[in-house]
C-alpha cells in the first residue's frame, strides 16, 4: 500500500522546510512505498524553490487559489493508495505514519483517519482552551456519525483518505474555498466507508491563524462550518484571511 503526502502551500517559505524534513525524517524510520508532492498555490515568495531543494519531493504547480484547489492538484498527481493531506506548517510527530499505516493496514472498512492539532507555539492556558473545544468536537462527532450517521469528522491538514473512496465520491469539491472543506470530505466520503477521528493521531502545527483572529472566535467559526455542511450541504463561512507570519 503507497501513501501519498500532499502538501499545499501558499508563500510558506518560513515553515516548508520543518514540514518537509518532518515527513522525510518518518519515512526514513519505516519501510512504506511513499512520495511527496508539494502544490505550490500562487506563491511569490521561495516556497517553490525550497521544497523543490529537497531530495525525493515533487513540486506541483496549482494556478487556482485555495486549499481545495491545492488537495485536488495534490491529488491528481500523486499515486497513492492512500491521500495524506497535511499543511506545509505541520511537523509529524514520532510514529505518525507508523500508525496511520496500521490503521488502514488491519481495517479494509477504513477510508478516512484524522486526529487533533498539537499548536505548539500557544501558550499553555491556550492550549488547554484549544483541547477543550477539541473535547467538545469529539462529543459531537460521536453523535453524528454513530448516532445520527450523517457524518464523520476530520481535522483539515491532518487527515487521511483512500484515493478509491475520493474516487467513488467525486473527489474534492472546489467550490468551497477554505472553511468546511474538511467536513464537507467527511460527510461525503462517510457513506463509502469507514470514518475514523482519534485522539491518538496528534499532529503538531502553528498557532498563527488562532492568535491573529481569537482563539473562541476561530472555535464557535469552526463549530458551526461542520455543523452547517452536515445539515445544509455547504459551509456557512464563504470567505477566509491568509494568515502568514
Amino acid at each position: 500500500m503507497k501513501i501519498s503526502f500532499v502538501i499545499p502551500a501558499y508563500n510558506e517559505e518560513k515553515v516548508i522546510s520543518k514540514c518537509l524534513e518532518s515527513v522525510l525524517s518518518e519515512i526514513s524510520k519505516n519501510n512504506y512505498d511513499t512520495e511527496i508532492v508539494v502544490v505550490n498555490n500562487n506563491s511569490i515568495d521561495k516556497t517553490s524553490e525550497i521544497a523543490a531543494s529537497f531530495n525525493n519531493v515533487k513540486v506541483v504547480d496549482e494556478k487556482n487559489k485555495g486549499i481545495v484547489w491545492a488537495r485536488k492538484c495534490g491529488m491528481d498527481n500523486s499515486t497513492g493508495d492512500l491521500i495524506a493531506n497535511i499543511d506545509a506548517d505541520v511537523i509529524l510527530p514520532e510514529g505518525w505514519l507508523k500508525k496511520v499505516m496500521t490503521e488502514f493496514e488491519k481495517d479494509n472498512n477504513l477510508v478516512a483517519l484524522s486526529g487533533p492539532y498539537i499548536y505548539y507555539d500557544l501558550k499553555k492556558y491556550e492550549q488547554a482552551l484549544v483541547r477543550f473545544f477539541y473535547y467538545l468536537n469529539y462529543c459531537t462527532y460521536i453523535l453524528t456519525s454513530r448516532i445520527l450517521k450523517i457524518g464523520g469528522a476530520l481535522q483539515g491538514g491532518n487527515f487521511i483518505v483512500r484515493r478509491d473512496a475520493m474516487e467513488k465520491i467525486g473527489g474534492y469539491d472546489t467550490t468551497i474555498s477554505f472553511y468546511g472543506e474538511d467536513t464537507d470530505i467527511a460527510k461525503r466520503i462517510f457513506k463509502a466507508g469507514k470514518v475514523k477521528w482519534t485522539f491518538d493521531l496528534p499532529m503538531y502545527t502553528t498557532g498563527r491563524r488562532l492568535r491573529e483572529e481569537g482563539i473562541i472566535r476561530m472555535g464557535l467559526k469552526y463549530s458551526i462550518n461542520y455543523f452547517w455542511p452536515l445539515i445544509f450541504g455547504k459551509p456557512f463561512t464563504k470567505k477566509y484571511k491568509d494568515i502568514r507570519k
